[in-house]
């Protein structure tokens, strides 16, 4: 069930973008420098969500771990920490690419 509203969103979506990529260009910029724009905001729409959810499920383990063997705690958020920065690093990177990629 969860499929097939993914999939219906996502022909939703492309079918509402159909008349935007079947219009003119505008004169007042150049051909195709809208899209990069839209790449970018769409790369980090991505990355933001990626990270997100990895670092949700990340907290939830550590927390799930440090419920069930509280001894070790301390590994396990010092684990916890070095993970979350790595995930957010990787976000900072797809930043930077987009920030890089537009004009």
């Amino acid at each position: 069930m969860k499929k097939a509203l993914v999939f219906s969103l996502v022909l939703l979506g492309f079918l509402l973008a159909m008349p935007a990529a079947a219009a003119e260009e505008a004169a007042t910029t150049p051909a195709g420098q809208h899209w990069r724009y839209i790449s970018a905001a769409l790369v980090l729409g991505i990355a933001a969500f990626a990270g997100a959810f990895g670092q949700a499920k990340a907290i939830a383990a550590a927390c799930t771990s440090m419920g069930r063997n509280p001894g070790a705690a301390g590994a396990i958020r010092l684990a916890l920490i070095l993970g979350l920065a790595f995930i957010e690093s990787l976000v900072l990177y797809a930043l930077l690419i987009a920030i890089l990629s537009l004009p």
